[in-house]
């Protein structure tokens, strides 16, 4: 089993950036896609960008043009950088990982993984 630890969140006003970061560790060698999931209060837990070992990404439409997904294959590690941060950006943000391929992977939901990290809370907030 993957064990993820999230990192790089926290208060930051309209038009800011943040970079997240997730580290995996424990069956590590077979993953092949990572992914970001925010969860806002009262809201199911969403993918909003997802990057394979080979770095295709993929975006939901509230990300595309200002967050950036990247790897590093060696630490076991995903980025998500944030730009142009919106109040509506404010949840808490998980990352999961698994050896699906790429499609499959962005059809899972949360109950699909067997655990979950911590997160990591981003508020976007004057």
């Amino acid at each position: 089993q993957v064990q993820l630890v999230e990192s790089g969140g926290g208060l930051v006003q309209p038009g800011g950036s943040l970079r997240l970061s997730c580290a995996a560790s424990g069956s590590s060698s077979s993953i092949n896609v990572m992914g970001w999931y925010p969860q806002a209060t009262g809201k199911q837990r969403d993918l909003v960008a997802a990057i394979t070992s080979d770095g295709r990404t993929v975006y939901a439409d509230s990300a595309k043009g200002r967050f950036t997904a990247s790897r590093d294959n060696v630490k076991n590690t995903v980025y998500l950088q944030m730009d142009k941060l919106k109040p509506e950006d404010t949840a808490v943000y998980y990352c999961n990982a698994d050896r699906a391929g790429f499609v499959a992977f962005t059809k899972m939901s949360e109950g699909d993984f067997g655990s979950w990290g911590r997160g990591t809370q981003v508020t976007v907030s004057s």
